[in-house]
């Protein structure tokens, strides 16, 4: 099976845009294109990453629309959703159609359109993917949240101050950031003030809601070297699902699906945690940054809050988390961010990340959807071709 190389990518500015899904889905993925000198008509698959545009705004047959929009008719095309993991779950589908053959040049586009809801709505929406006992009892996504961070918290005697740094911190990563919707730091004093959302997390515990769209476009290696020399390579890829009722969940602390989608993306690329040096995690939730970061064996279990604590997480710290200043900071568009994730690290083990820049060879992308119902972990490592030309 031969590698599967990503030759261009692009993220639109995310944040309240004044345009809908399908337009959002068109600016990403023309300029993706175009970053990667392939003409439309070279398509021959293309996903596009949608949680809910019938929801939001009543339109579906988005990926029919959008060839068209691109010009990449007559390209087989595919919506895939996997909740708030569609981003991922695309990523995961685009390589497949490569890595079997199937496609030569599959281009995925990711976006969503949320903002002209109110969060009620919003939140409403997200909320029908649990399972329909629990949403019929108004059970949400930030009530698991909640409720798993005091269990955390607890369990492992974290003081509540270590979830605000994580949002200090994605802030902060988020000022470098042009495509972010909030570049604004953040103090710690103001993260901890903020009004209770579901106990003992508080507004700036969540990501908001958001419009944007990110593309990438997928090759063979073998193929790549004849368009650029700078291109990365998804050297490991697994996906993975838990328990659609996080009760019954043995530890709701650990979340399975982060596990197996890991070690699957590990071994396929023969490396491990270890040798990760930059990874894009879905922080909806503070929480969330501490359960994957352990789960992904970056830290024994119960210490993310230590290395948070000793700045271990920060950009300049040994093990760098969300640059990008994450989905807390960036912002989440449901189908837009596990493929914005993988832009992030693709910028970064390309050295093109500007004054987000780390120190990185190889990079790590986890897409979590729901309360880590289904997970895709992604590996990139810059290509033979573009790790010669760096040196």
């Amino acid at each position: 099976m031969e590698r599967v190389a990503v030759i261009g990518a692009s993220m639109t500015q995310f944040g309240n845009r004044d345009m809908w899904v399908r337009g959002l889905l068109a600016e990403a993925g023309h300029d993706c294109l175009e970053r990667a000198g392939v003409a439309p008509d070279a398509i021959d698959h293309l996903y596009v990453s949608n949680m809910a545009s019938g929801e939001f705004e009543g339109q579906t047959g988005v990926p029919n629309a959008l060839a068209n929009d691109l010009g990449t008719i007559s390209a087989y095309t595919a919506r895939v959703d996997q909740t708030s993991a569609s981003g991922g779950a695309g990523v995961y589908a685009a390589w497949q159609a490569v890595a079997s053959g199937a496609a030569d040049h599959a281009l995925l586009v990711g976006g969503e359109k949320m903002t002209h809801r109110s969060t009620t709505e919003a939140t409403d929406v997200i909320a029908s993917l649990t399972h329909p006992v629990e949403y019929k009892n108004g059970v949400t996504l930030p009530s698991f949240a909640g409720l798993t961070a005091r269990k955390y918290l607890e369990k492992y005697d974290a003081p509540r101050e270590s979830l605000g740094k994580v949002a200090v911190k994605n802030h902060r990563n988020g000022v470098d950031n042009p495509h972010a919707q909030f570049r604004k730091e953040v103090d710690l004093d103001t993260v901890l003030e903020s009004p209770i959302v579901a106990d003992p997390l508080r507004l700036y515990d969540f990501c908001p809601i958001t419009d944007g769209s990110a593309a990438l476009l997928l090759c063979p290696e073998s193929v790549a070297a004849e368009h650029t020399d700078d291109y990365a390579v998804i050297s490991g890829i697994g996906g993975a699902t838990d328990t659609h009722v996080v009760h019954e969940r043995t530890d709701p602390t650990t979340m399975r699906g982060v596990v197996e989608s890991g070690q699957e993306a590990y071994e396929m690329a023969g490396v491990g945690p270890e040798d990760v040096d930059v990874a894009e995690l879905h922080d909806m939730f503070t929480i969330l940054e501490f359960l994957q970061s352990e789960d992904l064996g970056f830290f024994q279990k119960g210490e993310g809050w230590k290395a948070i604590q000793n700045r271990v997480t920060a950009r300049d710290g040994a093990v760098p988390i969300n640059t990008s200043g994450g989905l807390k900071s960036k912002g989440h568009p449901l189908g837009a961010s596990g493929v914005a994730q993988v832009y992030e690290v693709y910028q970064q083990v390309l050295g093109e990340a500007g004054p987000r820049q780390v120190s990185a060879d190889i990079g790590l992308a986890c897409n979590v959807g729901g309360f880590g119902n289904c997970v895709t972990t992604a590996i990139l490592e810059a290509g033979r071709w573009a790790t010669r030309h760096r040196r």
